[in-house]
Parts: C-alpha cells; sequence; structure tokens
C-alpha cells in the first residue's frame, strides 16, 4: 500500500516528541513466550483488545495509548493505514493508559470499555479519535459526550450506562495502566513488537521492522 507523504512526516515529528519525553532508557523485553517474565505476560493479556487478529504465531503489536494524547492521535492514521497493510499477518492489540494530566483520558478510556463489552470497540476507538478535537485539553466532565457517542452507534444505553460506572469497568482499565507501568511506560503512545519496546523513529522502521518478522 502506498504510503502519502505527508503521513509520514507526520509519523517522524510525533515519534521524534515522543523519543525526546519518554528518553530510550527502558530495556526491551525478551521473553514474549507464555511463561516468561511477568514484564513479558504483561505485554498482552487474555482479555487485551485486538484491533485485528492475525493467525496464532504471527507477530503481535502493542500500542500502549491514551485517547486524549494529541501524539496518539496524530499517529492514529498511521497505525490504520499499517493495519489495513498487515492485519492479517500481525496482530494489533491496544492498552489503555489514560495520563493524569489528561482530565478526561480515564473516562474516554472506560467509555471505550463500556462499548467493548457490547462488541463495538474499534468503533469507539475510532470516535474517540476523529473527535479528539471537540473535547481534548478541557477540564470539565466530557461524561454526556461518551454517552451520546453510544447512541450513535445504536449501543443499548443503559448497559452502556451501567458499564461506565461499574467500578470493574475502571479496574479494568486500571489494570492495562499498571503493566504499562511495569513494563517501564512513562508516556503515549508506547509501542512493543513481539513482547519488545518498539521505539521507531520514522514509519519505515515500523514497516522495516514488521517486514522483518514476516520474512
Amino acid at each position: 500500500m502506498k504510503i502519502s507523504a505527508a503521513l509520514v512526516a507526520v509519523f517522524t515529528v510525533v515519534a521524534a516528541v515522543i523519543l525526546s519525553t519518554t528518553g530510550t532508557t527502558a530495556e526491551p523485553d525478551t521473553t514474549s513466550a507464555p511463561g516468561g517474565s511477568a514484564a513479558a505476560t504483561a505485554v498482552v493479556r487474555p482479555d487485551s483488545h485486538r484491533l485485528s487478529s492475525a493467525p496464532q504465531g504471527s507477530p503481535v503489536f502493542v500500542e500502549f495509548l491514551d485517547f486524549e494524547c494529541e501524539a496518539c492521535r496524530a499517529v492514529y492514521p498511521a497505525i490504520e493505514q499499517l493495519r489495513a497493510e498487515y492485519g492479517d499477518r500481525i496482530s494489533f492489540v491496544v492498552r489503555y493508559f489514560p495520563l493524569p494530566g489528561h482530565f478526561n483520558a480515564e473516562r474516554a478510556a472506560r467509555a471505550v470499555e463500556a462499548a467493548a463489552q457490547q462488541g463495538a470497540f474499534e468503533q469507539m476507538y475510532q470516535r474517540m479519535y476523529d473527535t479528539q478535537a471537540d473535547w481534548g485539553e478541557q477540564q470539565v466532565p466530557k461524561d454526556a459526550l461518551f454517552r451520546s457517542f453510544a447512541a450513535d452507534l445504536r449501543l443499548d444505553l443503559a448497559a452502556f450506562d451501567a458499564a461506565y460506572a461499574d467500578p470493574a469497568t475502571a479496574a479494568r482499565v486500571a489494570a492495562d495502566l499498571a503493566d504499562g507501568q511495569a513494563l517501564g511506560v512513562q508516556g503515549t503512545p508506547s509501542f512493543f513488537f513481539d513482547g519488545r519496546r518498539f521505539e521507531p523513529s520514522t514509519y519505515q522502521d515500523l514497516t522495516d521492522a514488521f517486514d522483518a518478522a514476516l520474512d
């Protein structure tokens, strides 16, 4: 699939920002098989959400993200394009990592998780990024707006409301956050590829790694 120069440029700029703010000191985890270290197991859990599922044994790409993070929103089109090209050969996994400085980040994650309980994870994930400019970086709760997204997706609103307010939903989000912290994640987006911390500086770093893993 042909990648636009603009998309490559955006990813390169965002990657530079990520590297400058998070650094490169985290050691990669080299044991990703079941039964490996606790850190390796925490990269992907059995209940981790998958945007695409390749056959068993295929490479796995994991993103720890914050729906209110502007850098996450900026790389979102690149991730979507990678998924379109590689999604049948590489599994794309999403982990929640709402940052404390983002007022609505945890709420957004709970809304996505509540939608996931009705089989609409991907749709709500996309809606959050598509609308981030409307609700991000604000210091007022956006619960009603997130509920309107559920209505737009024709979800059962009573079930959505119950899940959104359920402590178990918050705990599910917190579990992802805890895994990320245990892995050394400090900012978003943070990537792991086949159990190892992966810090690409360009879009081609991603495609090169994917192609090498698939050879």
